[in-house]
């Protein structure tokens, strides 16, 4: 298992944290998932022989929302 943390511009509410949180949790792989609005940031544990980071980005941008370099 790898742990990540990606930095997430866009959310502003507990509405775009769940949406995201969502996003994540249903990607096959992802064991863990917590999403701070206050951090920005969501942290993630998965199995980074079924995903890679580029997999996680784009479930986040398939919300709506930006994953900042």
């Amino acid at each position: 298992m790898t742990s990540k943390t990606l930095k997430v511009e866009g959310m502003s509410c507990q509405h775009c944290t769940a949406a995201v949180t969502r996003a994540l949790s249903a990607l096959a792989g992802v064991q863990h998932v917590e999403v701070s609005l206050e951090k920005k940031a969501a942290e993630i544990r998965y199995d980074e022989s079924l995903l890679s980071e580029a997999d996680l980005a784009a479930a986040i941008a398939g919300e709506g929302y930006t994953v900042a370099p």
